[in-house]
């Protein structure tokens, strides 16, 4: 009797620790992990009563003026900057400037949390999200020295909702 226990106890072990694992590994969502984060850090400049994309792009500077910025308060809104058409736009201000020459973080960096480790530990998260590879600072078209983005760059982008 006390063999099985032992068992039954070693097997429940093993099964909760592989669950953690997975659990860890599991991928990343708009829904659960992105838009909270959106919500709780960019909501101010970025939420529902900045303008669209487009709108933003006819007035940019009247905008940044008045500290908006194309609206993210939505999946398809944000994947405007993540994918297309403004490719990169998302990660080039969110990186932490691991990703460029003169490692200089994006612009909106310092938006990820209060700390470095809670900035780090969003930008990872956020990473995780855009997907293995999809992380990645071009534009849909070149611009000076840098090429536009990929085919195969845009295949690596999952951003699952």
């Amino acid at each position: 009797m006390k063999k099985n226990c032992m068992h039954n106890l070693a097997y429940t072990s093993f099964a909760l620790a592989l669950s953690l694992a997975s659990a860890g590994a599991m991928a990343q969502t708009y829904r659960v992990n992105v838009q909270p984060l959106i919500k709780a850090q960019c909501a101010d400049c970025h939420g529902a009563l900045a303008p669209t994309l487009a709108e933003f792009k006819l007035a940019e500077e009247k905008y940044k003026k008045e500290k908006l910025g194309p609206r993210t308060d939505t999946y398809e809104n944000l994947l405007q900057i993540v994918v297309y058409p403004d490719s990169g736009a998302f990660m080039r201000r969110m990186d932490d400037g691991s990703n460029t020459g003169d490692k200089k973080p994006g612009n909106m960096y310092k938006y990820l949390g209060d700390t470095d480790s809670e900035r780090q530990a969003n930008l990872t998260m956020l990473k995780a999200w855009v997907g293995e590879g999809g992380w990645n600072l071009n534009r849909w078209g070149a611009r000076g020295d840098v090429a536009g983005i990929t085919k195969e760059q845009m295949d690596k982008v999952k951003v699952k909702y």
